[in-house]
């Protein structure tokens, strides 16, 4: 409640037309929302707002394709390294190729606040700004991904394509820095480490699901072409946000799931094998 009341009084602050530009400039970095709208001129969605402006150490972005996931993330990661100088910010992604289109994404953004982009000399994609503050992207190897410590924001991106031990090896880097973590994806069938922390992971999680029908800028007439294309299964996965099995498993999830069960109950069986059976357990 006292954060959004500061959020409130800060855009009526900044409304006023007698405040010196320079507090305003002050204002519109803080906040992220604002940070997208007057230094970045980037309008965000209030579903998109509300991952901006999220302080959770921990969340899942489960949304539908072409909802601007990669934009929104960009914005939050370019705001955290302008904001906290010194700061690392890492992206990872199952290729290369989407961390450095990532890491693009967010150079154009730091160009727009009139920084001049150049690399940290690592040779991995990235950004290194005035303050100091590093934005990294890295590919889903976890072979080559080791070796960064004290991060302050890890996003990871494709989440539900990322193998296992992608993610397992990621994690650590948030140990010293207590950083933040957000996994964002459109889903991919019931398994894996993005499946699982969504559903099991309990409240350490802070969740935000958009479907395509919640998404302004998807029209309901696209919808409908693309439900009457595809198959019900993939429509749900990739428009509305839902995980669903993909087919390839020879059971189930709920199937699994339900095999496995607190409460055992055990049954008397009586088994006839024949008169020689019987005569045996006189």
């Amino acid at each position: 409640m006292k954060n959004l009341f500061c959020k409130q009084w800060n855009q009526k602050f900044a409304a006023n037309p007698f405040l010196p530009a320079a507090f305003k400039t002050a204002i519109h970095t803080q906040d992220p929302v604002a940070f997208a709208t007057h230094r970045l001129g980037i309008q965000p969605d209030p579903q998109q707002a509300a991952f901006l402006a999220s302080t959770a150490n921990h969340g899942i972005l489960n949304c539908t394709r072409q909802w601007g996931k990669s934009t929104m993330a960009a914005i939050k990661a370019v705001h955290r390294a302008y904001t906290r100088p010194d700061s690392l910010v890492v992206v990872a992604s199952p290729s290369e190729r989407q961390s450095a289109e990532f890491v693009r994404k967010a150079s154009s953004m730091v160009h727009r606040l009139g920084l001049k982009v150049k690399t940290d000399g690592t040779g991995d994609p990235s950004i290194l700004l005035p303050n100091g503050s590093r934005l990294v992207g890295l590919p889903g190897n976890e072979e080559t991904i080791r070796g960064l410590s004290a991060v302050s924001l890890l996003l990871i991106d494709e989440a539900s394509r990322l193998e296992d031990r992608v993610y397992l090896a990621l994690r650590p880097m948030l140990a010293v820095s207590g950083g933040d973590l957000w996994l964002m994806s459109t889903p991919c069938g019931r398994r894996g480490f993005f499946y699982e922390a969504w559903e099991l992971g309990g409240e350490t999680w802070e969740r935000h699901r958009v479907p395509a029908t919640e998404c302004p800028r998807i029209s309901p007439e696209f919808l409908e072409h693309e439900r009457s294309q595809m198959s019900p299964m993939w429509f749900r996965q990739e428009f509305m946000a839902e995980f669903v099995d993909n087919g390839t498993a020879v059971f189930g999830r709920d199937i699994v799931e339900a095999a496995f069960e607190d409460a055992v109950q055990t049954a008397d069986l009586l088994l006839d094998l024949g008169p020689h059976s019987r005569q045996r357990n006189r």
